[in-house]
């Protein structure tokens, strides 16, 4: 099936709940555009923006009806893929029981290029090198609907890394949201999404159409708020151990866990146990977890990195280098989100630049 134009997107939130899909989508919710549960096109956040620079984050209004003209929203795909905390064992007196892990049928609307690598990111390790089977029913059960972005962020740098603002492979669809007059042209990525277009009143994509989408992109990779060189970075970000950048933004973070939980491809967990109040019932839970904590890395009873200094060398080595060693790419895809959700700003394409 060929890309096609439509006036509004209520159809196809329609059609997405038809097949039988809760639909999460862009709405502005706690003073920022979060990815919740929507039921119909008049909750998506038209007219709506953003301004994101290092540490701050604040909602704009748009002299126009642009129901995408804002950056990343502070919810990545992660929430889905690999949720919070998942309970794997419950206790209730002295039986025990496996929890199945969910995996509900969820169509994400509004992801992003970078958004999309994120999730190739995990693919990687959690289907290739890490199998994990609670993984791939939920991954097999989200549907995604991916928007060529418009409007980078102030803190946004896919462009650097090869992500995009255009994407190019893993959706179900990709919409591009036009102007003048406002349409959308949504090309489908398999079958699947195919056949949910079916079900969407729609034109087909003329050649002016296909024109007007890659200039969106064109003018998005033009206008990104940040860039970084990272040529080489396997080898030159390791050598710099002793650099004194390290205790420079070591003296500004403060080990918050901001930046990993945030983060669309970090996937570190640990192991929870917990007994309500009567003690007659004990679960054991998986949880996000993060480097930046003093106790993630322990050996012989003491952690292995003790100072701050340590862990973020340790994160940022990790997530922009030796990430190629073990899976082959980088574990960075660039949407800035550790950037604007840094309480103190750490920038990680100034530290970068520093330290090069």
């Amino acid at each position: 099936m060929d890309a096609v134009v439509t006036p509004s997107l209520a159809p196809l939130i329609t059609a997405l709940r038809a097949a039988g899909y809760t639909v999460v989508g862009p709405t502005v919710k706690d003073g920022a555009v979060r990815m919740a549960e929507i039921e119909s096109a008049a909750e998506l956040p038209a007219g709506v923006g953003d301004a994101q620079e290092p540490g701050a984050y604040r909602l704009t209004e748009r002299d126009d009806e642009m129901i995408f003209g804002y950056a990343a929203s502070p919810d990545s795909a992660k929430r889905w893929t690999q949720p919070p905390r998942l309970t794997l064992v419950r206790a209730r007196g002295e039986e025990f029981e496996e929890v199945e892990p969910e995996a509900p049928r969820v169509a994400l609307l509004g992801l992003r290029a970078c958004d999309l690598a994120a999730i190739a990111v995990q693919d990687r390790v959690f289907l290739g090198r890490h199998p994990d089977g609670a993984y791939r029913r939920r991954r097999e059960a989200l549907f995604l609907a991916a928007v060529n972005c418009a409007v980078p962020g102030g803190t946004c740098f896919c462009a650097s890394m090869g992500t995009g603002p255009k994407a190019t492979a893993g959706y179900d669809l990709a919409i591009t949201e036009l102007a003048s007059p406002h349409r959308f042209l949504i090309e489908p990525g398999g079958d699947r999404g195919a056949a949910v277009l079916a079900a969407v009143p729609h034109g087909p994509a003329t050649d002016c159409d296909h024109a007007a989408a890659l200039e969106v992109s064109r003018t998005a990779a033009a206008h990104m708020g940040r860039s970084v060189d990272v040529s080489g970075v396997q080898q030159w970000l390791p050598a710099a151990h002793d650099h004194p950048r390290w205790a420079d933004v070591a003296s500004r973070c403060l080990s918050c866990t901001n930046c990993t939980m945030i983060c669309p491809t970090c996937f570190c967990t640990t192991m929870e146990d917990i007994t309500d109040l009567s003690g007659d019932v004990a679960e054991r839970s998986e949880r996000w977890d993060s480097c930046f904590t003093l106790d993630f890395t322990e050996l012989g009873g003491a952690p292995v990195r003790g100072t701050a200094l340590a862990r973020y060398r340790q994160w940022l080595t990790h997530k922009f280098a030796t990430w190629y060693d073990q899976f082959g790419v980088s574990g960075c895809v660039g949407c800035g989100r550790c950037v604007t959700w840094c309480p103190t700003g750490i920038d990680v394409t100034e530290e970068l630049t520093c330290i090069r």
